[in-house]
């Protein structure tokens, strides 16, 4: 949430930060600006506007003066936390002396009683923001302490609670940044011969400039000089390793590549992105059978096995491919597994014992809440296993194993290549765990192997179907409410849809077991209320089609997913979209592809920004 960009170097700074911004936005678009100074000009010049970094730029072209040309610069874009969404809000924000200026990702939770504090000390505030305490505060020891801003940062984040990724930046030092984290990510790509630096919320802008980044940890501190290596220290002022990592990412992967949007583009990108995931990792063999190899289960293997309890943690899209998980590894392992929110997990004193697995799931490898339960479960010991797209992320560091999912970088906020990503690598994880359990008969473990293999291919079938669900789509823009059903494996499934839905079209949607719908949703049931079965033939096909005559009596109108081929379902439903027959478990892996799409083209017919629907972020890096 937010996002941050900072340049030290020899060129003109402003270029790359907002550059850095647009592709940052996904993180936070509420509003947005930039700082730059230099030197030989002894000041620091703010430009700041409400909403989108085009308003930015647009207002950083009309005041192009000297400051264009200026070396060292930071930049932000907003997802409010304190204080509406404003020019006034938008950072960087400037000490009251007009000598430091800050970017701050994250939430200062004792900001109000540090105000109070400052106040007294004769500080004002222009804003409602918790950054802004937080660069006065950082003032005030810069002022106290003969004006050594490392130090005052050091001292000043001694003083906080919360979470925070910042750059700071002083008006009569233009060659000179200092960074910090805690429980916020914050990289620094290195340029040649350490003439330049590049700071970035992750790699994304900092890519195309280099590929040598150091990823700082928790409550560590970066001292940056152009000309100089980077020092690294943590709090206390003690010098830390500087750990370089050569990040690869591919460029191409952070455009639209024609697509009108990111979302559509992930959508279709899905088949490739699963080949991804399982390449190296699903083998077959000489004699044509399926292996799978993760590395993570070879150097985890007698831990894994010992387990008789795994707790899966997460949030939103990665809790509903954990539910999905949960089905997997009970079938496959007959292991007992739990799937907790990772937000209320945290706080609710949780029973967790040594022999216990912690699977932890998180698109960015960043999610607050998540990590916070990760910190958790291994003060009690447990082996906490990452499943994360993150590479280098905060997650992928603090887990002891894991996988990653491989499917590139997702930009539209509404996830959805990640999550067909997360349950391919829970299918492996459960079917390698499994055989190597004796709990998975082996001519089930490659029938299923073999399906996997086939998702790819099949998944190109279904996404055929896009331009009859966008023409579908137009017939349900009047709706206020959806209901989305399904059953087993497809449950999770429908909670997936309705959750697309609410989020990007801003249509109220439940996702529900349909066997559940008795049970209240029913009451809601009238001819102007869309509901989406999940039906694909499986053990409860037949009973799934006793939910549909119950709606039907009622006068409901209801879209149906269903195995390609089936005649029976259309008795009961106004409209039908196909997905290819494959075993049941893997079901999740076609049946979501209509929902996502479904979601988008609804969406779009309503005129809305599919990529940046209102109030929502990437990667929840708060609470």
């Amino acid at each position: 949430m937010c996002g941050i960009v900072g340049y030290i170097g020899s060129a003109k700074a402003a270029p790359f930060l907002i550059k850095g911004l647009h592709q940052l936005e996904y993180r936070g678009y509420d509003s947005a600006g930039i700082a730059l100074t230099q030197p030989e000009t002894g000041r620091i010049e703010v430009f700041k506007a409400k909403g989108k970094v085009d308003n930015l730029e647009r207002k950083l072209q009309q005041a192009a003066g000297e400051a264009a040309a200026f070396t060292v610069g930071i930049g932000h874009t907003r997802w409010a936390t304190h204080g509406e969404p404003s020019e006034q809000n938008a950072h960087p924000h400037l000490s009251g002396s007009g000598e430091l200026a800050l970017v701050h990702n994250g939430i200062i939770e004792n900001y109000q009683l540090l105000k109070e504090q400052l106040v007294e000390l004769g500080y004002t505030f222009q804003s409602e923001t918790d950054t802004e305490v937080l660069v006065q505060l950082i003032d005030y020891f810069y002022q106290k302490n003969g004006k050594k801003l490392k130090n005052a940062v050091s001292q000043a984040l001694k003083k906080t609670i919360g979470a925070y990724a910042i750059v700071v930046m002083e008006r009569n030092n233009g060659r000179h940044l200092v960074a910090a984290r805690k429980a916020s990510p914050l990289v620094i790509g290195i340029g040649q011969d350490s003439s330049e630096f590049f700071i970035g919320s992750d790699a994304t802008p900092l890519i195309e400039h280099t590929h040598k980044m150091v990823y700082l940890e928790d409550e560590q501190i970066a001292e940056i000089r152009m000309g100089h290596e980077l020092e690294i220290t943590n709090l206390d002022e003690i010098v830390a390793e500087v750990s370089v990592k050569d990040v690869d990412l591919d460029i191409s992967a952070l455009s639209k590549g024609g697509y009108p949007h990111f979302m559509l583009k992930e959508i279709f990108e899905q088949p490739q992105c699963i080949e991804n995931c399982m390449r190296g990792r699903v083998v077959k063999q000489a004699d044509g059978t399926y292996d799978i190899n993760l590395s993570a289960l070879h150097n985890f293997k007698a831990k894994l096995i010992r387990a008789r309890h795994v707790i899966i943690v997460a949030c939103g899209t990665s809790w509903h491919a954990g539910l999905i998980g949960k089905q997997l590894i009970e079938e496959m392992c007959r292991i007992r597994v739990e799937v907790e929110y990772a937000s209320e997990f945290r706080y609710r004193n949780p029973v967790i014992e040594k022999d216990d697995v912690v699977i932890a799931i998180s698109q960015s490898g960043e999610t607050a809440d998540t990590l916070a339960a990760i910190q958790l479960a291994k003060q009690e010991g447990a082996l906490v296993f990452g499943i994360v797209n993150g590479v280098g992320s905060s997650i992928a560091r603090e887990t002891e194993t894991g996988v990653y999912i491989h499917v590139g970088p997702e930009i539209g906020v509404a996830s959805t290549k990640a999550f067909t990503g997360q349950v391919t690598v829970l299918t492996m994880l459960s079917l390698a765990l499994g055989r190597a359990l004796g709990t998975v008969a082996e001519d089930k473990f490659q029938q299923i192997c073999a399906g996997l293999v086939e998702i790819p291919r099949l998944m190109k079938q279904v996404l055929k179907q896009n331009d009859a669900i966008a023409n579908l789509a137009s017939q349900f823009t009047y709706a206020k409410n959806f209901l989305y059903l399904g059953r087993g494996y497809n449950y999770p499934v429908a909670l997936e849809g309705a959750l697309k839905l609410k989020e990007i079209s801003y249509i109220h949607a439940e996702g529900y077991p349909a066997a559940e719908m008795k049970h209240g949703p029913i009451a809601l049931v009238d001819k102007e209320m869309p509901i989406v079965f999940i039906a694909t033939h499986h053990q409860l096909y037949h009973k799934i089609i006793s939910n549909m005559q119950e709606v039907q009596s009622r006068g409901g109108r209801i879209l149906a997913v269903v195995t390609e081929g089936d005649t029976d379902i259309q008795k009961f439903a106004h409209d039908l979209l196909e997905v290819p027959d494959i075993i049941n478990c893997l079901e999740p892996l076609l049946s979501v592809l209509p929902m996502q799409l479904l979601a988008y083209h609804v969406a779009v017919k309503k005129g809305l920004n599919v990529d940046m629907p209102r109030n929502l972020a990437k990667s929840v890096t708060v609470e």
